[in-house]
């Protein structure tokens, strides 16, 4: 079944952009484009510098709304971890991915916290509004069709300066493509998108795309990183993140977001690496939950965690675990900053 018409608009552009996305644009869709993942060049063969383009790209949006999944598809290896608890990323991950001529260096963010004024929800907005004022380009992330206040209010935290690309993840979900022209129009009253672009982060040839319509608003200037690279963080981070990742998926919504890890040693001998780490919590309660009956459920947390990281790695891992109660140190600026939030 076609589309439903929809009426013009007194903004041609915005037409032409509803035209793409709504399927009606035939001689666009016709025309060839470019597969910039597809067309990679072998990693052997240089590229000339002159004609080399590099530049950073903020992915930003409201709380658990596939910010971390999208950079990992990007990326096309994990950096960013992921669960279905909000607040999950809690730094500012840094992925590069070179294509052809182009390296991409993607920033993603925390989710801006808009319910909660605590020391560690304060260090995170902190984190995303020093990340989007030092880019080239913002992909302002949301679920297609959906807007609310917490979207409103990372959208209004944006720069008036760089240029932003409203991306409607999860555009599969949409089973009638014709329903968006409204709430595309009402988003481009909202503020002055540069681009549109509906997507899922899970599907392969939209990541391809994306990296297309990104391209042309990085500069033309030299690599920042290795070709091979794909995150600047170190493993003694990657460690402590896949731990936690493991400890939210694993409890749900039973162990609030305030627990962390903190590594209490990395240790390499040849092709394997010793790894201790602490998970901290608030109450003697949670302690428990985190523990299981017989120690099951720290068990398998540190299982899960090992066994990933030994895929990241390609190396043998022997992971430790302990659980502290550390009562109050969300709310303690001091301690926040000593586990590694700034």
């Amino acid at each position: 079944m076609s589309a439903p018409a929809t009426p013009p608009s007194s903004n041609p552009d915005l037409d032409a952009m509803l035209a793409r996305v709504l399927g009606k644009d035939t001689a666009d869709a016709a025309a060839p484009t470019r597969d910039p993942v597809a067309d990679e060049p072998p990693a052997a063969e240089p590229v000339d510098p002159a004609e080399q383009r590099c530049g950073y790209v903020a992915i930003v949006g409201k709380p658990n709304v596939g910010k971390s999944t999208l950079l990992n598809a990007l990326v096309g290896q994990k950096v960013s971890i992921t669960s279905r608890k909000a607040q999950t990323t809690r730094h500012r991950i840094t992925g590069m991915r070179t294509v052809g001529p182009t390296q991409f260096v993607f920033v993603d963010t925390p989710g801006f916290q808009t319910r909660h004024g605590n020391a560690l929800n304060r260090a995170l907005n902190k984190t995303v509004l020093g990340a989007v004022n030092d880019v080239d380009l913002i992909l302002f992330v949301v679920e297609a069709g959906h807007f609310n206040l917490a979207d409103a209010k990372v959208l209004s935290l944006l720069p008036a300066n760089v240029p932003v690309m409203l991306v409607a993840n999860k555009f599969d979900l949409v089973h009638r493509r014709g329903d968006l022209a409204p709430w595309l129009r009402s988003m481009q009253e909202r503020h002055p998108f540069a681009e549109f672009v509906p997507m899922s982060a899970k599907a392969p040839k939209d990541i391809q795309r994306l990296f297309s319509i990104c391209e042309k608003y990085l500069p033309q200037q030299p690599w920042m990183h290795d070709p091979d690279d794909l995150t600047d963080r170190s493993e003694r981070f990657m460690a402590s993140e896949m731990v936690r990742e493991k400890l939210f998926r694993l409890t749900g919504d039973e162990l609030p977001y305030t627990s962390t890890v903190i590594i209490d040693k990395f240790e390499e001998e040849g092709t394997l690496k010793r790894i201790a780490a602490t998970i901290v919590v608030e109450r003697e309660g949670h302690k428990g939950m985190v523990i299981g009956e017989k120690g099951e459920k720290l068990k398998r947390i540190g299982t899960e965690a090992r066994q990933e990281l030994e895929k990241l790695w390609d190396c043998k891992v022997f992971l430790e675990l302990w659980v502290k109660v550390r009562s109050g140190w969300a709310d303690d600026d001091a301690r926040v900053r000593s586990f590694g939030y700034e």
